[in-house]
């Protein structure tokens, strides 16, 4: 498999490059050529696998070519050393409850696998060319948990140092403690600013020459296509179990299932959409926000219009410029334009020529010649000559002319032979685009009195305690499911990550709360605090980069 960038400017790469660049060279987002639809087996026998059986069918859709079927279980494997399980709230709602793994988080899951990845790329495979050493120096910008996740998942793993930046005063005491205690290979760096400006400084030094000759770099964030892909596992492990509680429950139609996801960078909510594009049986979306809203406005809009970000109760959503969003876009202008998917892999390189079988699905950017049949579907950008049928695939930005036969799998490249190899996507129409996303996906938006409200309602009523952003989610569907349809959101923090927050709003009617710490949670509890301080400004992080 190779990965293209969603600005479509440079060759594609392979999963070893974009997981160890983590960003492409044109400050693009990897995206796979392909997006394999699983089998209708999978889902006739999903109810009966376990999670790590589910996750590694899922993986192997997406990294079977690259990794060794032994190892791509093996990490599968032992990255789901803990359950995730489907718990029901009240009537057809259900809570995903991602804060079973070591740090009580939802990125523990992709946070786990990118990290035994990277391990085995760089002890079974050469080095990249590129960057100082063999020290693979990860970096990570967090506005709560991610940071937890990745620096326990990275933590003392032999080759890898992690460098944490976090916005001073913008998490919470116990998410802090989770990645500033630990010492070894990981840095935590207190950035005086907003989780926006910790992304751009992650950003700009990826992009920085000096710095990639000087250390070899890459990201932790859900930019990193190791990161965001393996969070597509838990929504068809969601799936297996409520087919599981359809047996004895009849109210359960599985033709009207609604999946709310708590929504802040947009990587958790991207990989459902990926997870949807492979067949998972999920009728819409829902992304609540909190008041950062600026997806919520694209829905309503159509414009895309970034903004700082605002500072919420539900922290880990604060973000003000997602940049998965970027991700959600070129996913549906492929959709679009009816690239989404092929049964093979792509045809790298340049111009098929005089060929008599070929892969089947689209052709992209490259030219065919003599053609008696050809691909179905729209040809865009391209133009078509001498060929006695109408190509019935999309042909995109080349030319076709008198070719015996077509490619009938994706070809990626230039107008000749010795073209490289470049994804290209052409411009769908951005009114189409838009279409295609509010036709699966609706929004919510919620300030923090609504969201303290749904808290302190849901666990009078229910006994079910929520934390800010799985609050969110919680909100979104009391208001937005329809009859017959049964709706999961997605508890993605154990609530004792936020204990001043959520004790504080459950002790506002007058009863004092004390929720408990978990002894995982107490343990970082116990620690020092280890972190650097820094400025937004990026001459200063880079000069201390440097200085490593």
């Amino acid at each position: 498999m190779r990965y293209y960038s969603t600005n479509h400017s440079v060759e594609p790469v392979t999963l070893r490059e974009a997981v160890i660049k983590g960003l492409a060279a044109d400050r693009g987002l990897f995206m796979p050529e392909v997006i394999r639809h699983l089998p209708a087996s999978f889902f006739d026998e999903i109810q009966d696998l376990s999670f790590q059986e589910i996750a590694y069918s899922v993986a192997d859709a997406f990294f079977g070519e690259d990794v060794e079927a032994d190892a791509l279980r093996k990490i599968v494997y032992d990255t789901l050393s803990f359950d995730v399980p489907l718990v029901h709230v009240r009537d057809n709602i259900y809570s995903l409850e991602l804060f079973h793994g070591p740090t009580l988080a939802f990125k523990d899951v992709g946070a786990r696998f990118m990290a035994r990845l990277l391990q085995y790329n760089l002890t079974y495979q050469p080095p990249l060319q590129g960057g100082a050493g063999s020290e693979v120096n990860v970096l990570v910008a967090t506005s709560g948990d991610t940071g937890s996740a990745v620096a326990n998942g990275f933590l003392g793993v032999d080759g890898i140092h992690v460098y944490v930046l976090y916005p001073k005063g913008k998490v919470s005491p116990i998410q802090e403690c989770q990645f500033t205690t630990l010492g070894q290979n990981i840095t935590a760096i207190e950035v005086d600013g907003v989780f926006d400006d910790c992304q751009a400084l992650v950003k700009s030094a990826f992009m920085d020459a000096e710095l990639n000759q000087h250390m070899m770099l890459t990201s932790a964030n859900s930019i990193n296509v190791a990161r965001f892909l393996p969070q597509s596992f838990y929504y068809f492990y969601a799936y297996a179990q409520l087919k599981r509680l359809s047996k004895s429950n009849p109210a359960i139609d599985l033709s009207q299932l609604v999946c709310c996801v708590p929504s802040g960078n947009f990587g958790n909510i991207c990989s459902a959409l990926f997870g949807h594009a492979m067949g998972l049986p999920v009728k819409r979306f829902i992304a609540a926000n909190n008041a950062n809203d600026v997806f919520y406005q694209y829905l309503q809009t159509g414009q895309y219009i970034p903004r700082p970000s605002i500072q919420t109760l539900a922290n880990a959503m604060d973000v003000g410029d997602p940049s998965n969003f970027a991700r959600i876009l070129d996913l549906y202008a492929r959709s679009v334009v009816g690239i989404l998917s092929a049964p093979l892999a792509p045809v790298p390189g340049g111009s098929p020529a005089s060929s008599s079988s070929a892969p089947s699905g689209p052709v992209l950017g490259g030219s065919l010649a003599s053609s008696s049949s050809a691909p179905s579907g729209p040809v865009l950008g391209g133009s078509l000559a001498s060929s006695s049928s109408v190509p019935s695939g999309p042909v995109l930005g080349g030319s076709l002319a008198s070719s015996s036969s077509v490619p009938s799998g994706p070809v990626l490249g230039g107008l000749s032979a010795e073209a490289s190899t470049i994804a290209v996507i052409p411009s769908a129409d951005p009114r189409a685009v838009h279409s295609a996303i509010i036709s699966l996906i609706s929004g919510a938006t919620y300030t923090d009195d609504q969201i303290a409200s749904a808290m302190r309602q849901c666990y009078a009523e229910t006994g079910y305690l929520l934390d800010p952003h799985g609050a969110c989610g919680y909100l979104a569907l009391t208001e937005q499911l329809k009859p017959g349809e049964t709706g999961f959101f997605l508890e993605t923090a154990h609530p004792a990550k936020f204990k001043d927050t959520v004790d504080r709003i459950l002790s506002a009617d007058g009863k004092p709360s004390d929720i408990a710490i978990p002894d995982r949670l107490a343990a970082f509890m116990q620690g020092t605090k280890q972190s650097i301080p820094m400025s937004r400004n990026f001459a200063d992080f880079k000069q201390f980069l440097l200085s490593r």
